[in-house]
Parts: structure tokens; sequence; C-alpha cells
């Protein structure tokens, strides 16, 4: 083994942060065989983070995307969506190791599967994209905590005052104050660290969901169901024109694919397995865990959510169900979301952190800055004394500045469904799809004008079309909200 890989060096020429190689025979035999601490995730630690990246607020939005697709193309739009996820997601866990995907060379994050397979060129397209994407998903994250805190609050005045009373809340402290909380919790080195905070977080989406399907079910039990159809809402029965109705199914497709897409940390998340039984084995089978549950929730939050209020379901789901005697379990669900964003935030905002952070360090090796650790606080375990936390003053400064100005823009754009929607557009296709796909051709040395080849980019194509749908859909809404809204001025 060269020396830099026994070292935890990347091939971008930098160690990864907070995992410094050990040093003594004892902690030597305790390294995996690129010389870093031995990986410890296993499948359900990977289920955890993809349930976590996965089943997100944007669960919330789907029975909106059904009523405006229809009980044909909203189902059949989830299941494809779906099916992509999975398959393409099983392309990827192939691109951990280079060449092999057995005993290759370790790619620690989704750039690196990239270039080892397609290049440098389109490496840096992937990075652009990729790190561009994780940072808008954050920003969603934070608009989608304040309203759902802003949800609670309104319950609480309507109590109060009065379900006619006109109960307005500024989204503006809600999200500096979850931007308070992720400067802290930004301070945890790396991915490897997270696997507690996605079960907690995993845990929250469970029970959200479980929550919103249940008042919908009850919903229908009572008689009170909605109007469906099969095609979904005519433009005239929500008072909306024909070419507005055309636009809203795009952004519903957008919905759709944000709430199916994990693709963005699925190689931090396969990095953190054990090497036996091999990551690609495990990872494959971490991806149909996840994507079953997900496809389960997705199903029944969408359908029962679009049966319970027809034309009329709501952009997020536990906002329809009023301020009835159920009105503490919807405040449960809203909390149950905010918790769960607090930990996704992390899964996410993470591998952009370590991308900058290895480029500081190949930048400025010599700079203590950057690259000095401060151990805080021990514990001694036998004859062993471990370090609870190191604190990096570059890690502690540049996190701390980038979630203030996540914030800031959050809070300039409080957007929802449209938000959603473009999220899901910009990284659906070239996340999910063309460079898994690209990479399976290349790595399999797939003929070109061969029936594979040809079944490959026809999927690949398909899945840009409909992303570069809903972007039009997204675009438009977003174009809309800035005529109404006022940056910094949001209230619901």
């Amino acid at each position: 083994m060269a020396d830099h890989e026994r070292a935890g060096i990347s091939e971008y020429g930098s160690s990864e942060p907070g995992l410094a190689a050990p040093h003594g025979k004892e902690e030597l035999q305790q390294l995996d065989d690129d010389g870093r601490p031995k990986r410890t995730g296993t499948l359900w630690t990977a289920c955890a983070h993809i349930i976590t990246a996965a089943i997100g607020a944007g669960v919330l939005s789907l029975s909106w995307a059904m009523s405006q697709l229809g009980w044909i193309a909203g189902v059949s739009i989830l299941l494809l969506f779906s099916a992509v996820s999975l398959y393409t997601a099983n392309l990827l866990a192939d691109c951990y190791r280079s060449p092999n995907p057995l005993t290759g060379k370790r790619n620690y994050s989704y750039m690196e599967a990239v270039q080892a397979t397609l290049g440098k060129t389109m490496c840096m397209i992937c990075g652009w994209i990729l790190y561009g994407n994780l940072t808008t998903f954050v920003i969603g994250y934070t608009i989608t905590t304040a309203k759902s805190l802003v949800a609670i609050q309104k319950t609480n005045c309507h109590r109060k005052r009065g379900t006619n009373s006109p109960c307005k809340f500024s989204n503006n402290p809600h999200m500096i104050g979850l931007g308070i909380i992720e400067i802290f919790l930004s301070q945890i080195p790396n991915f490897h660290k997270l696997s507690w905070l996605s079960t907690v977080a995993a845990t929250m989406s469970f029970a959200y969901s479980l929550i919103g399907i249940g008042l919908s079910i009850q919903k229908i039990f009572k008689g009170a169901e909605g109007r469906t159809s099969l095609s979904g809402v005519a433009g005239f029965e929500v008072g909306v024109s024909a070419s507005d109705k055309v636009w809203r199914m795009f952004t519903a497709a957008g919905d759709i694919a944000f709430a199916c897409s994990y693709a963005q940390v699925f190689i931090d998340i396969q990095d953190t397995l054990k090497s036996s039984p091999p990551e690609n084995k495990v990872m494959k089978k971490a991806s149909t865990v996840g994507v079953s549950v997900m496809t389960t929730f997705f199903m029944m939050c969408g359908c029962f959510g679009y049966a319970a209020f027809g034309y009329h379901a709501p952009e997020n789901l536990l906002a329809g169900f009023g301020y009835q005697e159920t009105s503490w379990i919807v405040d449960m669900a809203n909390l149950f979301i905010v918790v769960h964003l607090v930990g996704a935030y992390q899964v996410v905002i993470q591998p952009v952190f370590r991308a900058v952070e290895l480029w500081a360090s190949r930048k400025w090796p010599d700079s203590g800055f950057i690259t000095r650790e401060y151990p805080i606080g021990h514990i001694l375990f036998g004859s062993k004394r471990m370090t609870l936390f190191s604190i990096n003053l570059f890690r502690l400064t540049w996190r701390t500045l980038f979630v203030v100005m996540l914030t800031v823009v959050a809070l300039a754009l409080p957007f929802f469904t449209d938000m959603l929607a473009l999220m899901g557009a910009i990284g659906y296709w070239p996340m999910v799809v063309y460079f898994p796909v690209e990479m399976h051709i290349a790595r399999n040395k797939i003929g070109r004008r061969t029936r594979k080849w040809f079944g490959l980019h026809f999927l690949s194509l398909m899945c840009f079309l409909l992303s570069l749908a809903a972007a039009s859909g997204a675009i438009q809404g977003l174009y809309k909200n800035l005529h109404t809204y006022k940056p910094f001025m949001s209230k619901d």
C-alpha cells in the first residue's frame, strides 16, 4: 500500500477531515485496507441513512402531487421514479471501488467515483451539480422546518382565540433558530459520526408519515373524503387556467422526483460500511430495503391523502386537518418533522463540508489553522485514553459562515412546493440517472448501439424529459411567487 493511502489520503491529495490514521501496534490492527480507522457501518445503519435522506418532508407534498396528476399518472410516476432510483442505486453501488467492485481502490465520494470512471472533466461537472443540489436541499429543509413550527403556533393560537381568528406568524425566528442549532451540529467532523443522528431522524420520519396516513384514513372512514379522478383535477374546478394546470402537473412530477432522490449521498453512506461482507452487496440490500420502505410510505401518504382531500389536497398534508380535536396529534407530527429535518440537514450537508475541507487541506497542507485538531475532553477505557471531541478552527469558522449564508437565503425565498419541485428536477436526472448509467456503461465496456446500450440511454432520455418538465413547472411557480412574497417578510 502506498504511503499516502496508509495515511488516509484521498486521490485529491489530502487527508479526510477527522479521520487521521492512528498510531501504535494495537491501533494499526484496527485499520481498513486503505489505512483508515476500521469502518463499523452495517446494513441497518445504511438503511437508517437512506431513510433519513429519502423519507423527508417531501413525502407530505405527495397528496397534492397526486391531486394534480390523478390516480393513473400519479401512481405510475411514483412507481417509475422509485424503480429507477433502486435500479440506478444498484449500478452506483458497484462504483464505490474501482476498477473492481470487490477489491478495487475506494472512492470516498460521488465525485471521486465519477473521476475514476469518466475522467476529470465529468468529475467537475458532477461536483457543481452535486454540491449545488445538496445546498438547495438544505435551504428547502430550513424553510420546511419553519413552516412546521409556525403550524404549531397557529394551532395554539386558534385554540385560544377560536378557529376564525386571523393567526399569522413570521417564519424568520424559526429559520434563525434552526440555523443556530445547525451551527453546533455542523461541528460533527464527518459522515462516519452521524449514525446516531440518522437513526433518530429515520424514526421521526416514520412517526410523522404514519400520523399523516392515520389521519387521512380517519377522514375517509368518516365519509369526508374528497372528490378524485383518474386524470387529476381540472383547472376550472380549483380556479386555475388550463396553462397553469399544466405547470402544476409539471411541478407535481418534480415533487415526486425530489421525494425519491437520495443518490447524492449514496457513496458517502457506502463509505461507512464494513468491508466484510463486500460493501457493494450490503449497499444493494440496504437500497432494496430503503426504497421498498420509501415507496410503501410514499404510496400510502400520496394515495390516502388524495382520497381524503381530493382536488383540494394541501401542499403540506398535515396542514389540511385544521384545528379539530386531533390538532395535538398534528402538532406532534410537525414536531417530529422538525427533529427529522435537524438530522437530515447534517446527512445532506456533510459531503459539502468534506469537499471544501479536503480542498483547503490540499491547498494549504502546512497551515495549522486548517489542519490542526484541538482535543476537548477525554475518557478512560481501562488503560486506553480516548478523545471525546476535537475542534478544528477552519472547520468551526467556515461551517458556521456557510450555515449562516444558507439561512439568509432561506429567509429571502420562503417558497415550499415550487422549491421542492425545483430541487427534485435539478438533481434527479444527472445524479440519480445520468452519472450511474454512464459509469455502468464505461465500467462494463457496453458496446455502442447494442440492445443494452440503447435501453440504458432510452431510460436516461425519458428521465431527462421528465426532469426538464418538472424544472419548467417549478421555475414558473417561483416566478409567480416572486411577485407575491417580499424577501425576509414571509408569514403563514
